[in-house]
């Protein structure tokens, strides 16, 4: 799998991409990630990417042509998937990161001050995603939120599948509690059902426990859950 990023600090983007599980997984070759700066397809002598946008609004908007200029060198023929960080995009969900880890080839645009022209996000057309409602000053950070999250669900990544397939929002709803020793902390016990050595109580455990702390701390998740009677039951005996 294949990412290119525009962005005005690739050395930043670099670098991130080189730390902890992901950084090992581009060493071993399981992704490419290339960091491509825009000043490098600006014609200003002062390699400046960005001017007053045409309204009322304080602050300054990047530019079309560095940013097409960019995207023509970067691409060439390839008609890689196209995605723009923006905090008007749709929100990135595991199931979306899942469907885009099927795909051969991202480009990445990280936009910065106010925004980026329309005209060129007209041309490229690419698909727009946000990590939240809110602001951040650049799409750097919302960039490597989202490398992250496509990146560790590919084959060979984590040590098994168990590793992500477990975790929050793979399933609809949210993890479970997890506990490692020492066995008593300050008086609190680990559920005596984790050291049962009992697989089957131990399964039925982490569903409750996932059902109710998803009810805690995100009720609106369980609309669309795939629940079962067994769940249903879980959740109407908390009521």
């Amino acid at each position: 799998m294949r990412f290119d990023i525009a962005t005005l600090f690739p050395e930043f983007m670099d670098r991130a991409l080189d730390e902890s599980v992901i950084g090992r997984a581009r060493k071993r070759g399981l992704f490419e990630a290339y960091c491509h700066n825009i000043r490098d397809y600006t014609a200003d002598k002062h390699r400046r990417v960005d001017d007053t946008p045409y309204s009322e609004r304080q602050g300054m908007l990047m530019q079309a042509q560095p940013i097409w200029d960019c995207y023509k060198a970067i691409c060439g023929e390839r008609r890689p998937h196209a995605i723009y960080m923006s905090p008007q995009g749709k929100t990135l969900t595991q199931k979306r990161a899942l469907e885009l880890a099927q795909m051969s080839d991202i480009f990445i645009l990280c936009g910065h001050y106010e925004g980026v022209d329309q005209r060129v996000l007209d041309r490229i057309a690419p698909e727009e995603i946000s990590i939240g409602d809110y602001v951040v000053s650049g799409g750097e950070l919302p960039a490597l939120v989202l490398i992250d999250c496509i990146v560790r669900t590919l084959d060979g990544v984590l040590s098994q599948p168990d590793c992500y397939e477990d975790e929050s929002h793979f399933s609809g709803l949210l993890e479970y509690p997890q506990y490692t020793r020492p066995e008593v902390w300050e008086g609190e016990a680990v559920p005596p059902v984790l050291l049962s050595g009992h697989h089957a109580n131990i399964l039925k455990w982490r569903r409750e426990q996932s059902l109710l702390n998803t009810l805690k701390k995100r009720p609106e998740l369980l609309e669309n859950a795939e629940l079962s009677d067994d769940d249903l039951a879980t959740l109407h005996n908390v009521n």
